[in-house]
């Protein structure tokens, strides 16, 4: 695949997240602030061409390093818990003073893999960074290492990138590292080792070209890339991996000046999801809808609204999978619920303008989004 196929899924996205790993934002005497002044004009850049941009940023235990002079990356929990903790105030303070440039806000998100696992907070996630795009406020992620355990680590920005990009529905995922994509071998050990432009599976082939090459300041070499693109793929995602080093990495990226490897998936996110849903999950209950609603999501691929709804069967909680079934209980179509039995209970029959007089808040008009929806025999 040539270069300008990547820069077209960087021209044709219309929300982007952005990994700036540690070996791109962090120099010997501290964070390259050149760098990050000239990634905040090149995210500018995407923002004026009306995209939405999420930025995960790894960098807060290796800033603490340094401000610390500690020369050797700290291997006990509670230790890098407590470096998380005092490097995460300066990285984001010089987030701040970048984006201040452009008069464009941001906001510190820190999660853990208990906050993307749990639905609920998925959910409660997802509303979150939507709330903050409304408002044109650039999110900055990181782990939430002060109280992740092991058990609800990370582990690596890598694979939290790719988790962000499914919370916030991304098409592309772009890793910035210090290398500019995948190889055959590692070049650094091995100088003939040949650029792979393109990837469209990832098997044992692949694996065994990312090898493994950890960083004396992050946490993740090529293997943990190779995780996240499967995350991506998986969700229909494309990922770049490319060279951050130097100003204005990003922007070269996007024009085709330098290269990076694209992963490109087989599907579409809609379609992952979908698929995800029909034969992953199990549905905890029943929505029963009038012949109006089925017509509208069978012939006009519509959302659910409450006002098609006629009952409410089982117990759920939103973010749950429901049937959605006709009067006669056939099964129409099978879905991800974004309000509870309890609130469906009050709301069922009401137009969408009316959720908030009765439940005295509202959430979203549709009590299942279509995107969330799979339609049996469509």
């Amino acid at each position: 695949m040539s270069a300008s196929s990547l820069v077209q899924v960087i021209q044709e996205a219309q929300c982007i997240v952005i990994k700036v790993g540690s070996n791109v934002l962090v120099r010997g005497t501290g964070l390259d602030l050149p760098f990050l002044y000239t990634l905040a004009e090149d995210i500018h850049e995407l923002r004026q061409a009306g995209k939405k941009v999420v930025i995960v940023t790894s960098g807060s235990i290796a800033t603490a390093m340094v401000k610390l002079a500690t020369p050797a990356r700290p291997k006990a929990l509670p230790l890098k818990q407590a470096y998380a903790a005092v490097g995460q105030l300066g990285l984001m303070w010089e987030y701040e003073r970048a984006f201040r440039v452009y008069n464009i806000p941001v906001a510190q998100v820190l999660l853990t893999r208990g906050d993307l696992e749990n639905r609920k907070r998925y959910l409660n996630s997802h509303n979150t960074f939507m709330a903050l795009f409304d408002l044109g406020v650039i999110p900055i992620v990181n782990e939430n290492d002060t109280v992740a355990t092991d058990e609800i680590r990370f582990g690596d920005n890598d694979s939290l990138s790719a988790m962000v990009a499914g919370v916030v529905n991304a098409d592309v995922n772009i890793i910035l590292s210090d290398i500019d994509g995948l190889y055959t071998a590692n070049p650094q050990l091995e100088p003939g080792a040949t650029h792979i432009a393109l990837v469209t599976s990832i098997d044992e082939q692949v694996e065994k070209m990312a090898g493994n090459s950890l960083s004396s300041v992050g946490t993740g070499g090529m293997i943990t890339k190779m995780q996240a693109a499967k995350i991506c793929m998986n969700a229909g995602i494309h990922m770049i991996i490319g060279c951050g080093r130097g100003n204005h990495a990003l922007r070269r990226l996007m024009k085709g000046k330098t290269r990076g490897t694209l992963f490109e998936p087989s599907i579409d996110a809609v379609s992952a999801k979908k698929r995800w849903i029909l034969q992953s999950l199990t549905s905890k209950g029943k929505l029963v809808i009038d012949d109006g609603a089925r017509q509208a999501l069978t012939r006009k691929d519509a959302s659910l609204l409450p006002i098609g709804v006629t009952g409410v069967q089982g117990r759920f909680e939103r973010g749950d999978c429901v049937d959605i079934v006709g009067a006669d209980g056939v099964a129409v179509a099978k879905g991800l619920a974004l309000y509870s039995s309890d609130e469906i209970v009050r709301i069922k029959g009401k137009k969408s303008t009316e959720i908030e007089q009765v439940l005295g808040y509202t959430n979203h008009d549709d009590l299942v989004h279509r995107d969330n929806m799979v339609l049996y025999n469509a």
